[in-house]
Parts: C-alpha cells; sequence; structure tokens
C-alpha cells in the first residue's frame, strides 16, 4: 500500500469512510451507544407501558370517586376529622400475605405474579382468598413492582381494604345502644399499630365500647393492627379524633370519667370508684407516656403497681390490666 493510500481522509477516516485506529478521539460521539435498554415498561409505546399506564389511570378514577362516595374521605362532621375510609394500604411477600389472610384481614384483591415456583404458601394464599370471597388476580411483575412501591414481593401481594372510621359520639351510641355506661379507651401518642390492636383485642375481651385515636401522630387500622387484634377489629369500633383533648372534653360534658393510666397515678387502678360508672381510660405511650395537655384533661391519674423491675407497660398490656379491672368491679356491683 502507497504512502497516499495509508493516509487517513477528513475526520480520520479512510476514503471508504470507515473510522481507523488511531484518530485522536474524532468520531468518538459517533461510536457511543444509547446505554443500556430500559425495562420494557418504561418503554414509550410498548404494550406493557401501555397497561401500566391504563393501571394507573383506573386506580386514579377508583380513588377519586371513593372520595366523593357518603361517608368517605370527602364527608365531614363537626369535632373530628373527615369520617370514613382511611387510606389504602398493601401487603407484600409470602409470609406476610399468608399471616394478614389467616387474620381474616378485610382486602380488596390478591395480586398473584405468573410463572411462580412451586410453593405451598401461594396455594394457600389463593384458597383463603377464593374462601373468603377475595378476587384473584394474575398481575406482570411490573404491576407488582408498583403495587408494593418497590417491596420485595415474592410474587404476591394482597391490596387491603381502607378501614371506616367511627365519629366519636358513634362509640357513646353504641353503648346506648347496649343498654350499658361507656366504656371507651382513649390512646395519646400510641403508634405501634400492634399496640391499637392488642388493645383492640382487650376491648372485645372485656366488654367495651370502642378504642379513640388521634388522627395524626396515631397508629391508625393497618393490617398489623389486624393481625394483632385476632379479629377482634371487626367487632370493636375505632373513632378518630382531630383534637383528643376536645373530644376528651366532650366526653366528660357528656358525664364519662376521664382516667389517666400512668406511673405517677396518685391511687392504684385496682381502687377505681369510678369504674362502675361511665368511662374513658386514656393509656400514653411506652416511652413518654401521657402528654402534659392529656394528663390535665383527666379526672383522676391511675397507677398499675409493679412489684418487678420493669419501668413501664407497653399501650396493650397497660390497657388489657386496667379493663380487666374495671370488668371485675362492674361484674362485683351486678353490671
Amino acid at each position: 500500500m502507497s504512502e497516499r493510500q495509508s493516509r487517513p481522509g477528513p475526520g480520520g477516516r479512510t476514503k471508504s469512510g470507515k473510522p481507523r485506529p488511531g484518530t485522536g478521539g474524532y468520531g468518538k460521539r459517533r461510536l457511543e451507544g444509547k446505554g443500556p435498554t430500559p425495562p420494557a415498561h418504561l418503554r414509550p409505546g410498548h404494550p406493557a407501558q401501555r397497561r401500566l399506564a391504563a393501571a394507573r389511570s383506573s386506580l386514579s378514577t377508583e380513588n377519586g370517586k371513593r372520595a366523593g362516595e357518603p361517608g368517605g374521605a370527602g364527608t365531614k362532621r363537626s369535632g373530628s376529622k373527615p369520617r370514613g375510609a382511611g387510606s389504602a394500604e398493601v401487603v407484600a411477600g409470602r409470609n406476610a400475605v399468608l399471616e394478614s389472610l389467616r387474620a381474616s384481614v378485610p382486602a380488596t384483591a390478591l395480586h398473584v405474579g405468573p410463572r411462580l415456583d412451586p410453593d405451598e404458601r401461594i396455594g394457600e394464599a389463593v384458597m383463603l382468598a377464593t374462601d373468603a370471597g377475595i378476587p384473584v388476580v394474575e398481575a406482570g411483575r411490573a404491576e407488582l413492582d408498583r403495587l408494593s412501591g418497590g417491596a420485595v414481593h415474592q410474587g404476591l401481594v394482597l391490596r387491603v381494604r381502607p378501614y371506616a372510621y367511627a365519629h366519636p359520639d358513634d362509640l357513646l351510641a353504641r353503648a346506648a345502644a347496649a343498654g350499658q355506661p361507656p366504656l371507651i379507651v382513649a390512646l395519646d401518642g400510641v403508634t405501634d399499630p400492634r399496640n391499637l390492636g392488642a388493645v383492640a383485642r382487650s376491648v372485645a375481651a372485656f366488654g367495651g365500647h370502642g378504642v379513640l385515636v388521634p388522627a395524626r401522630r396515631s397508629a391508625g387500622v393497618t393490617a398489623g393492627a389486624w393481625k394483632a387484634s385476632a379479629g377482634a377489629l371487626a367487632r370493636v369500633a375505632v373513632a378518630q379524633a382531630s383534637n383528643l383533648a376536645s373530644v376528651l372534653t366532650g366526653y366528660q360534658e357528656a358525664g364519662l370519667f376521664a382516667v389517666g393510666l400512668t406511673v405517677s397515678g396518685s391511687s392504684p387502678v385496682s381502687n377505681m370508684d369510678l369504674a362502675d360508672g361511665p368511662l374513658v381510660l386514656v393509656v400514653g405511650s411506652e416511652g413518654r407516656g401521657l402528654s402534659r395537655l392529656i394528663a390535665q384533661r383527666c379526672d383522676v391519674l391511675a397507677r398499675i403497681p409493679m412489684p418487678g423491675t420493669a419501668e413501664s407497660l407497653n399501650a396493650g398490656v397497660a390497657a388489657g390490666i386496667a379493663l380487666y379491672e374495671v370488668a371485675r368491679r362492674r361484674a362485683a356491683a351486678g353490671m
């Protein structure tokens, strides 16, 4: 090859237009690719992307309709947070979904991924959902990822039905309908849903008429609360209060006595002379106890004697002990 033939052309290319080694970086931009191929559900125009867009549009429309339903998120009653459905929730993962179905957590749909590896948990979950009348829907991986928010779902996602909270006055109405003096448990600063579930279980066991929780910075009725309640939340009403202190004042004006449980209480719960009357037991968090404002609202502060070394009890245990004492005293009084 002659010297003239080996000389590179414009831009470091040969006369045929092919790039040559040693061009000094000329034409590098043309040689760069477009990067890795994005997933199917992110490619515009791909069938998977169109299905995902349609599912999001359908979910948005469904939530919009629910917000306008009577008793839903758009309905308000004075003195309380809007009554009706709370926020929706999903449970992801084979063990978590199976435990929720075993606990009869109310759900709207069970989403199952295609071509799952053989696992008896999947079969049992589908069987439990079918027996409970919960729709079983086959979903692709992209849809399961979206529903679970990127959490590990192992091909199973359960959509939990939003909980319809009661109004604080409804708890008084339940007591009146039963012909009994009201017995209500109010939670102040309790953020663990499992404690809420345990309290609901004790309320159901000892004849209480409901649980009152703040609308903000408090545990709500989630799948975890349902599991901890062992199904008691299906029988015990949970009401939300936009202002717990205000609702307690309203209860007191209606004739109820507010008894706060605290380690510094003036008398033990076994000596509560108010137990046979209309009562609201106020339980604080394990770490902080009752807030100063709520403690001031209470008529009496009672304590649970603890001969052991524990400094405090969690809300579920404390409420159970106090409810037992109330039930014992009411039974002794023939109520």
